[in-house]
């Protein structure tokens, strides 16, 4: 992972789940059975630089699992502190 959760994700919102998810079967081989879920939300991290910025998060989650693999989706506000 490239950055730092430094807040809550807000305004979580599913967009695939089940077969509609292109790499389920790879979820479900690397780590384990579920019902995994697509989801996106927006955070505030912290990049490799130190920089902290408002971003759109996108991530795999599965019941009993968590979340997996998270992605900057993109950079919505880049913050002075």
């Amino acid at each position: 992972m490239f950055f730092e959760l430094v807040s809550n994700i807000d305004h979580v919102v599913t967009f695939a789940t089940g077969a509609g998810i292109r790499e389920v079967e790879r979820l479900r081989k690397q780590y384990g059975k579920g019902r995994w879920r697509k989801r996106k939300g927006i955070a505030r991290i912290k990049l490799a630089d130190g920089s902290l910025v408002v971003a759109e998060l996108h991530w795999y989650e599965a019941t009993g699992i968590g979340r997996k693999e998270y992605k900057i989706k993109s950079i919505l506000e880049e913050s002075l502190t």
